[in-house]
């Protein structure tokens, strides 16, 4: 019997252990960056066009560009950002102000460049470009002819401007 024993102990030898054993494989990672842009400080404001203090009797061509509180807008690199302005709250078929206290109007224009040359149309989408996606600021300048025979008074207009990618 002790044979028996000592032949089964050689058994248990003989049979192999398990061995430590690696598999390998893939895990799949992804993400998706959507493109958008954010107004920085969650402003309802985009800004002021401001034509100043003029002369009631003074006939002027005046200028301004977008000012005072101007919104800075950061878009996804790439994106193709829009902007669409209305006709304002004195619109009939041209934008106008108007006086806060009376009827009289005074005509203005609004444009995409400082030279006045790209006119910025009722409602026409146009693209703005920008070469910081982080500090992108709204091209708008405005013209108005004052005919030098406006009633004193302060002379006011609201405009929406809608941007769009």
């Amino acid at each position: 019997m002790r044979r028996l024993l000592g032949g089964l102990a050689v058994l248990a030898w003989a049979v192999p252990m398990p061995l430590d054993a690696a598999l390998t494989s893939t895990l799949q990672v992804s993400a998706t960056i959507a493109a958008g842009c954010l107004v920085v400080g969650g402003a309802s404001s985009y800004g002021t066009l401001d034509f100043g203090t003029r002369p009631a009797l003074g006939a002027a061509s005046v200028n301004t560009q977008l000012a005072g509180t101007t919104v800075t807008l950061q878009c996804t690199p790439g994106v193709a950002l829009k902007m669409s302005v209305d006709g304002g709250l004195n619109n009939n078929g041209v934008r106008n102000l108007k006086r806060t206290s009376g009827t009289s109007l005074v005509a203005y224009q609004l444009y995409r460049d400082a030279a006045l040359s790209q006119v910025l149309g009722i409602g026409q989408l146009v693209a703005v470009s920008y070469s910081d996606p982080t500090a992108i600021k709204l091209p708008v300048y405005a013209q108005a002819q004052l005919p030098g025979v406006l009633p004193a008074g302060t002379y006011t207009d609201v405009v929406q401007v809608v941007l769009s990618w």
